[in-house]
């Protein structure tokens, strides 16, 4: 059986598949198939254990290869801490929020203010969580899992599971953050650095594909 993490990111995810490195029956990774291109973007062998959360943008296809067969985990942290972490991964490459905002709302990120970032990433969460909660609405073999409570519900998908190993390890593991957001300096630098590679990037881009 396989079972799939979906979330919003910063949510404890990163801790979540690491905790599962102590499973001895399933695989695990996070974000082990989020550059893939094509078909194979969902192809994941048997009795693993996948915490992405732009699975939670790819819905329609996990639903068609997995269906009701997968163990389904819902994984959700507080909002307002969510939301303030998703707000300080505007300066990251492959920034979600960042995504979110300039494709889908059409509002480039560099144009918002400070107000309104804080909005996007609010309304990215509840988008998120909204399109996770409809596509369990018809599954089966689903669990709620709060950051917040994570040892105990941990407990309960180790047991609902099968899982076999090093339950003690496994919950001591959340005991270590994993996944910290950067410190403001090195924020400004990677934020800086994009914004001198950026342009460089899209002018390539346009020139190895011009008609």
């Amino acid at each position: 059986m396989n079972v799939f993490v979906l979330c919003t990111g910063r949510s404890g995810s990163v801790s979540f598949a690491h905790a599962c490195e102590f499973i001895k029956n399933y695989t695990s990774g996070h974000e082990s198939q989020a550059k893939t291109i094509g078909p194979n973007r969902l192809k994941y062998p048997e009795n693993h254990i996948e915490a992405d959360n732009r699975l939670s943008w790819l819905l329609g296809d996990l639903d068609k290869r997995y269906g009701d067969e997968a163990y389904y985990i819902h994984l959700i942290r507080d909002k307002e801490k969510t939301v303030k972490s998703i707000a300080r991964r505007w300066y990251a490459e492959n920034s979600i929020n960042k995504a979110f905002a300039s494709g889908i709302l059409m509002n480039p990120f560099y144009k918002l203010s400070k107000a309104e970032s804080l909005k996007v990433c609010e309304q990215y969460y509840d988008t998120v969580n909204a399109n996770i909660e409809l596509f369990l609405k018809d599954k089966t073999k689903t669990q709620i899992i709060h950051l917040e409570s994570i040892k105990e519900d941990f407990k309960t998908f180790w047991s609902r599971v099968g899982a076999e190993g090093d339950l003690e390890a496994a919950l001591n593991s959340f005991d270590t953050p994993h996944n910290i957001s950067d410190n403001k300096w090195r924020k400004l630098f990677l934020y800086f650095l994009e914004t001198v590679k950026t342009p460089i990037l899209k002018w390539r881009f346009y020139l190895r594909n011009r008609s």
